[in-house]
């Protein structure tokens, strides 16, 4: 739950700002040492390798731990890892290949990991109830039968979601398809994955995390790297762009707002590319984009700017340095993937996310998350409208739906349709203040309890999560 201190802070944030998108998600004044910009290069994690593979399946094994990490620096911080890795090693994974991932938890307390995006049986989902306890282990089964995406891996366990991912355990999954590959588009080392995050650094240069303590995370990571620089050659790079903070969101553009083009969101490939100067990220959220440096005479730096923050370092995310010519054969199809016909909707459903003041929680439809409780009963096939309503306008909050197991459709946000990246497959969708979201979503292929929450997960934390049953 929220103490009062918490809540006063959402109420002094949220109620200076009205607006959609909110431009000062974050407020207060600088913490931590300062770091200059742009003085690390950036960290491409390491892809992870199987320990064993059979015909159908690729199994790793995968250690959670404490360790250190150098975040700034020349200083050494304790954050949770995935084999002591900070984020995680990114997975690559073949559409019709089994992943089987066995996770050992050597921490002193409980964990659960979840496979954001993924469209797996219940027992290998994550539910933030299904506890891998101190020194327990358990294996995850992902059958990679969707499309490809930009999938990502994180901790799940209900109250301790937001500071095990906050110190660190999160890690990138690309899922890959041969109907990708054959576009043409920029594969191999110009195919980046991006972490964004943001944190709060103590003088001492520690990583420091307190529950809705987002006013003081004020110091923004990209794959664990402060702000950190990326040597591109002159050619065109796809970019995966994810959303690993807690609560801040990003609108991303270039130092000289040029455009670019936008070909993918949280499921996968969008119908066709979008040219766009900008685009919101909000936590939870993937979006991949395609920047063609060739059009930069090599010397070139160019940053990559926040317009959502308020000083300067959370404005300026990293800086892309044009080191070298290249030649370049990649290109951006005027068609990508057509959408999925996820049929006809029969059922339409309410859900209400709101800060309930009076008990300290972030609650959906006026009730704490129960594990006991299921919440919609969904028939397996079905296919449903869900309507999201954001009560929040005094506090103002924003809040953001993130459904397990599947991918849906946004339809329109307060009436006006969607476009950009979310004219794609979703998983994860912002609802403004006071405001309203339509999804059609579609329940194939497995039965079982999932849960769906809020993404900003200091809210999910205090209870802003929901249970649902599908059955045959």
């Amino acid at each position: 739950m929220l103490n009062r201190r918490d809540l006063i802070k959402l109420t002094a944030v949220g109620g200076a700002v009205a607006a959609f998108p909110l431009e000062r998600i974050m407020g207060g004044g600088e913490s931590g040492p300062r770091v200059a910009a742009f003085a690390t290069a950036l960290h491409i994690p390491p892809a992870a390798k199987p320990v064993h593979q059979s015909a159908t399946t690729d199994f790793y094994f995968v250690g959670v731990h404490e360790a250190e990490a150098e975040i700034l620096p020349g200083v050494k911080s304790k954050v949770l890892t995935y084999d002591g890795k900070f984020p995680g090693a990114t997975i690559h994974a073949k559409r019709g290949r089994e992943v089987a991932v066995t996770y050992v938890n050597a921490m002193a307390e409980s964990t659960v990991v979840h496979l954001h995006g993924a469209h797996v049986a219940a027992a290998s989902d994550g539910h933030p109830t299904d506890l891998i306890k101190s020194g327990d282990q358990k294996q995850y089964r992902y059958p990679n039968t969707q499309q490809a995406a930009s999938l990502w891996y994180h901790a799940h366990a209900h109250h301790s979601e937001a500071e095990q991912v906050y110190r660190g355990l999160a890690g990138m999954y690309l899922l890959h398809d041969e109907a990708e590959r054959s576009l043409g588009l920029p594969e191999g080392e110009f195919d980046v994955p991006l972490l964004l995050r943001d944190v709060h650094i103590d003088a001492a240069g520690k990583l420091v995390y307190t529950a809705g303590g987002f006013e003081e995370r004020r110091t923004l990571l990209v794959n664990g790297r402060v702000q950190p620089y990326f040597r591109v050659s002159a050619r065109k790079y796809r970019l995966r762009f994810y959303n690993g903070s807690n609560e801040r969101a990003y609108r991303l553009r270039l130092a000289d707002t040029s455009s670019f083009q936008l070909i993918g969101s949280d499921g996968g490939l969008l119908p066709a590319p979008v040219t766009a100067t900008s685009f919101d990220l909000w936590p939870g959220e993937r979006v991949e984009a395609v920047i063609d440096f060739s059009r930069y005479p090599v010397g070139t730096q160019l940053v990559l700017f926040n317009d959502l923050g308020d000083v300067e370092s959370t404005q300026q995310v990293m800086r892309f340095d044009v080191t070298r010519t290249a030649t370049d054969d990649s290109r951006v199809p005027a068609v990508l993937r057509p959408l999925q016909d996820l049929g006809t909707p029969t059922v339409h459903r309410e859900v209400e996310l709101k800060l309930d003041l009076q008990r300290g929680a972030f609650v959906i439809d006026g009730r704490i998350f129960d594990p006991a409780r299921v919440d919609q009963q969904i028939k397996l096939g079905t296919t449903e409208i869900w309507t999201i309503r954001n009560a929040d306008t005094q506090p103002s909050i924003p809040h953001n739906l993130h459904l397990h197991l599947v991918q849906f459709q946004v339809l329109d946000r307060n009436g006006k349709p969607v476009g950009g990246h979310e004219s794609g497959p979703k998983d994860t969708v912002t609802i403004p203040p006071g405001g309203n979201v339509r999804i059609k979503v579609r329940f194939d292929g497995h039965e079982g309890r999932y849960v769906y929450h809020c993404h900003m997960l200091d809210h999910s934390a205090t209870g802003m999560m929901g249970q649902m049953e599908i059955k045959r």
